[in-house]
């Protein structure tokens, strides 16, 4: 991209900005709420009140996360009124350990509790300046103006067998939120973090020849094998009319109701993003405009870019039933940006056919139901490209049949074991789904696929199993299985989202896993402990066995390791090596 066209762009941005915000500011009576955290603690929680209620649509409008944290108030709320009204019926009789979740949840988002905080005050807050409500370091509570600022810290120590270096994380810095007059919100999430990840996290940082570190972007060496990152991520939230929220920032999505996604992930780096979303009747649309860095070498110069558009559309068939509709837009210019793509309510596949069909698009189905309250279904389908006399033909295994499908189920209270839940899940993927020909449009950022971690080509299983015994004490077991197919001898079978489809070694004769054939077994166990509001203490054990069909012509050798692994962490989410 030339310097002219950044200062357009720039300059667009800015005035798009500024007329969003101007059209916000006639109307005081709607405020703005940020969102919830990655990964929050009360993500878990709050499919289990889905699942359990089947009773607000709005249970149903939470496949584009993160949640916002009001949203989330509300469905606290309505978990805590059924509760009362209803002590003696057994699907909406909340155990204790969902009341403590809930008051949880309240106290994190206390700007949008308007009932009884004295609960939530701390017996011993420092210098009646900190810490006065127990979830808070620091709590500012005026008329026009609320902001939370905390601290985070996340320290972990690993043992991994076979290697003799030392596996760390080292993670500090501060979170903050908070609103203005009730018409705009504002959020940031700043750590500074050194990392020496697993043997086989290093390998993948290096291994498609583009260098990345897993979830983040930009980073130097750090003791030969660790690695020196920031992560800094920061929006602000501002509302237009009473059905339009808008959300300008630095941060990650995710598309789906299942541990991973096929759409849109938070695996790869944060990305600069506009998104739409307008929220009326039984139907939940968002429009997501980001600005991606395609792949590149590390160093110190302008990284290209490109963008992708995402549209989005959920809609409630049924207080049980949920229905979705997804496509997107990837797309690179040398010379100007497409605007053709900024228009809200158009099919971008018939928008990118007018523009010539230069760009990867794809489009996808997702659905997830309610039963009995206890169990949730879910899934996704994802469609590059539609043959239809190839899909009929699928045994000749043509290399355009482009699709992914993940389904799913989740079991809350499973065999009627309060607090005891499973989930079971199995993704595909076939080879050059999230490709392009251009090696430059392809669905990925700064080096990383957008969606699933493994890219594509692979047949993945995945159960988990959660336990809470207390309201401070959890356990999570995880069992992933994996087959997938490798790049033999640099010869380009469809799995690493970073190369052009047509290096392709032929069109025919493509099936899961075609070239050299890996698989991989990664289970762990997590024990995590609550000491306060926030503040965990963890204990891992990950067992990970890794086999490839030829080494030597993937470039990549079989590895088994066993990591133990300690840590606490302060406001944050846990860093996982789950691939």
């Amino acid at each position: 991209m030339n310097l002219n066209l950044l200062a357009n762009m720039t300059q667009f941005i800015k005035t798009l900005v500024r007329g969003l915000i101007i059209l916000g500011v006639p109307y005081s009576g709607f405020s703005q709420s940020t969102l919830l955290p990655q990964e929050s603690k009360s993500d878990h929680f709050l499919d289990r009140m889905e699942i359990l209620l089947q009773t607000n649509p709005d249970l149903n409008v939470t496949t584009v996360r993160p949640m916002s944290r009001q949203l989330a108030v509300q469905i606290a709320d309505l978990s805590d009124s059924l509760h009362h009204h209803y002590p003696y019926d057994y699907f909406y009789r909340l155990s204790k350990i969902d009341q403590y979740d809930l008051q949880s949840l309240l106290m994190n988002n206390i700007e949008w509790y308007h009932g009884n905080k004295n609960n939530f005050l701390s017996a011993n807050n420092v210098w009646s300046t900190f810490y006065i409500h127990k979830a808070n370091f620091y709590e500012v509570n005026e008329k026009d103006f609320f902001l939370v600022i905390d601290p985070v810290v996340q320290q972990t120590q690993s043992v991994e067998t076979g290697n003799s270096a030392r596996v760390f994380l080292n993670s500090k810095g501060l979170t903050l939120r908070g609103m203005i007059a009730d018409k705009v919100g504002f959020s940031a999430y700043l750590t500074d973090n050194q990392e020496r990840g697993p043997t086989y996290f290093q390998q993948r940082v290096t291994q498609s020849g583009f260098p990345a570190v897993p979830g983040f972007g930009y980073y130097k060496a750090f003791k030969k094998t660790a690695f020196d990152y920031f992560e800094n991520r920061a929006s602000i939230f501002f509302k237009v009319w009473k059905y339009f929220d808008f959300q300008f920032g630095y941060d990650k999505n995710f598309i789906g109701d299942g541990y991973r996604s096929l759409f849109l992930s938070d695996y790869a780096a944060p990305y600069l993003f506009l998104k739409l979303e307008t929220k009326i009747w039984k139907l939940d649309y968002q429009n997501i405009f980001m600005e991606l860095i395609s792949q590149h070498q590390l160093g110190d110069y302008y990284y290209p870019r490109k963008y992708a558009v995402v549209h989005h559309l959920s809609f409630n068939a049924a207080s049980w039933l949920n229905l979705g509709l997804y496509e997107n837009v990837t797309f690179s210019r040398p010379d100007y940006f497409d605007f053709s793509y900024l228009n809200p309510v158009i099919f971008l596949v018939s928008a990118q056919q007018q523009a010539g069909s230069p760009d990867k698009t794809t489009a996808g189905l997702d659905f997830k139901a309610n039963v009995g309250h206890t169990t949730q279904f879910y899934g996704q389908l994802l469609i590059n490209e539609f043959i239809l006399d190839q899909i009929i033909h699928y045994s000749r295994g043509y290399w355009a049949n482009k699709q992914g499908f993940q389904l799913g189920v989740k079991y809350i209270n499973a065999f009627d074991l309060k607090n005891f839940d499973l989930q079971l899940e199995t993704n595909v993927v076939r080879p050059y789904t999230y490709q392009h020909n251009d090696s430059v449009s392809n669905f990925s950022n700064y080096n990383q696929p957008l969606a699933h971690p493994l890219g594509a080509n692979f047949l993945e299983f995945i159960t988990i199993a959660r336990y809470r015994p207390s309201t401070k004490l959890s356990f999570e077991g995880k069992m992933i299985y994996y087959r997938q197919g490798l790049d033999s001898a640099g010869v380009n079978f469809g799995s690493n989202v970073l190369e052009n489809y047509d290096t392709r070694p032929r069109d025919y004769g493509f099936k899961i896993a075609s070239g050299v054939q890996s698989s991989c077994f990664n289970t762990s166990l997590l024990a995590s402990y609550e000491l306060r509001e926030n503040l965990f203490l963890d204990a891992s054990v990950t067992v990970r066995n890794f086999s490839v069909a030829d080494p030597v012509a993937a470039g990549i050798s079989a590895s088994n390791s066993t990591i133990f692994t300690v840590g606490i962490r302060l406001n944050a989410f846990r860093r996982q090596y789950d691939y």
